[in-house]
């Protein structure tokens, strides 16, 4: 029998949907899912909640969805999680990657078999290839190559799993924000004006204007591509990076050409709505085989 432990994002729901069967649906306090929990549990209490799952014939556990490290409050302990002190305490200290593999650990120790969001829904890995209409350009092979190292190198820092790249050169990089607001970040943003109308507007916006900075220089990212992959040996089971709708929707938003993720490394979500964004944008997706290392 399988429980999930459901973070944010749209990952935890598309997984319950993909299932045949329901699992048991966990959250971490703090950590709302976008998917009703049947259980929820704090950090200070994992022992007696892995005790629950027991008790309950659970013997698989899936974690998909974003949940950031929490704090450990010492002085809600429960007996059957003092035993684990050591190691939660450790696992915080370790950064992102770190912590995964700790509570991995403790998941193992206790009995339990982790299993990763695509071994049980595979279909969200797409097969190599470039399933949109528009293909990579001659130049997105070397920007791949350079999405790929500068991936790597984030990674050994646990940095993030994504960058954009165009002619070359890195433009950004992914931190704890998230893909999404990477790409934001790169997207012009008119200010809105909530006064306007009012009778004492153009005194106030002319005063704003003298002491505004000058606007950044547009740049043109109509070669740019958005390079997405795991983390260097990073334990697969967990945190897999993943793209969807919303992805595709900021790339176009951004200017961007396409899109190149790894082959295998990189789940999708609504695969459909994804290409369709793209050929409706002019855009590629190109599922590309990484390169070893």
């Amino acid at each position: 029998m399988l429980a999930l432990i459901a973070g944010t994002g749209d990952l935890p729901a598309a997984l319950v949907t993909a299932l045949p069967d329901r699992p048991l649906i966990c959250a971490l306090e703090g950590f709302s899912p976008r998917v009703t929990a049947d259980v929820t549990f704090s950090i200070e209490r994992l022992g007696g909640f892995l005790a629950d799952l027991r008790a309950r014939g659970i013997t698989h556990i899936c974690m998909a969805g974003a949940v950031r490290r929490p704090q450990v409050r010492l002085r809600r302990l429960d007996l059957a999680t003092v035993p684990l002190v050591p190691v939660i305490l450790r696992a915080m200290r370790s950064g992102d990657d770190g912590a995964l593999r700790g509570f991995i650990a403790v998941l193992e120790a206790k009995g339990f078999t982790v299993v990763a969001a695509h071994e049980v829904a595979p279909d969200l890995l797409p097969p190599p290839g470039v399933p949109t209409r528009v293909q990579p350009g001659p130049g997105h092979t070397l920007d791949a190559l350079m999405g790929q190292g500068q991936v790597a190198l984030m990674g050994t820092a646990d940095l993030g799993q994504a960058c954009v790249v165009q002619d070359g050169r890195v433009l950004a990089t992914e931190d704890d924000a998230g893909t999404d607001a990477m790409l934001a970040r790169l997207t012009p943003v008119t200010p809105r004006k909530p006064m306007e109308g009012d009778p004492l507007w153009w005194v106030i916006d002319t005063i704003a204007d003298q002491f505004a900075p000058p606007p950044p220089p547009e740049v043109d990212l109509s070669r740019a591509i958005l390079f997405k992959a795991p983390k260097p040996a990073q334990d697969r089971r967990a945190d897999l990076p993943v793209i969807g709708v919303g992805t595709a929707i900021t790339a176009a938003a951004a200017g961007l050409a396409g899109l190149v993720i790894e082959a295998g490394g990189v789940m999708v979500l609504d695969r459909a709505g994804v290409i369709d964004v793209l050929d409706a944008q002019g855009m590629f997706l190109w599922v590309r085989e990484g390169d070893a290392r």
